[in-house]
């Protein structure tokens, strides 16, 4: 029961409540859709955590697409192995990861611990950072530190097959039933974060 809960109900709930939430959010507050700009206090975290983190989110959303969305067959297909993917995820998936955390690190420490930045945060605003902060240190310790404590495990095999079901609408939560629990927290926090999205303010 749980299991359908967590890997069927709470990620229809969640995507519906994206949807709903951006719909009305644009119909009745359109002028306070985006943070209130904290740019001309500190400019100096803003411009590093900000850089960082597109250098690293670009290619790990890439990442996710290719890694979600393409079965492990196709890429066998154009000649790229199971092991040559597994490096690639490991080690280019690692670095950018590194290079996200550091990006979010900074700009969630700066909304935290600088008075001003913080009095401009909403509640919404601080946990959303929070969050994302620890999705992306979850994310790439799933990664990382599967491949040490289960080498065996591959995440095309599971999560890859019913994040693809999820999208027809025939989501079979047996695949995730035996996933890691850091890449299931991944998966609960990254849906988490999608529906809180709609009422927050962007960072």
């Amino acid at each position: 029961m749980i299991d359908q809960f967590l890997w069927v109900i709470f990620p229809y709930i969640c995507i519906a409540t994206f949807i709903v939430g951006h719909i009305f959010r644009y119909r009745t507050d359109q002028f306070g859709w985006t943070a209130k700009s904290s740019e001309f206090i500190e400019k100096k975290q803003l411009m590093v955590g900000s850089l960082l983190f597109h250098i690293g989110i670009i290619p790990v959303i890439a990442g996710h697409v290719v890694g979600l969305g393409v079965p492990k067959e196709w890429t066998r297909a154009v000649g790229i192995s199971d092991h040559l993917y597994h490096m690639g995820a490991i080690w280019v998936g690692g670095f950018f990861g590194v290079v996200t955390f550091l990006g979010m690190f900074i700009l969630t420490s700066r909304r935290f611990t600088i008075k001003s930045v913080r009095k401009l945060s909403s509640t919404s605003d601080l946990i959303v950072n929070a969050l994302l902060l620890f999705i992306v240190f979850i994310g790439m310790y799933s990664v990382i530190g599967t491949s040490v404590t289960q080498p065996d495990f591959d995440y095309r095999d599971s999560i890859s097959i019913w994040f693809r079901s999820l999208l027809i609408f025939r989501a079979d939560a047996s695949f995730m039933s035996q996933v890691p629990l850091a890449f299931q927290l991944h998966v609960i926090s990254g849906f988490l974060i999608t529906a809180m999205w709609p009422f927050t303010r962007l960072v």
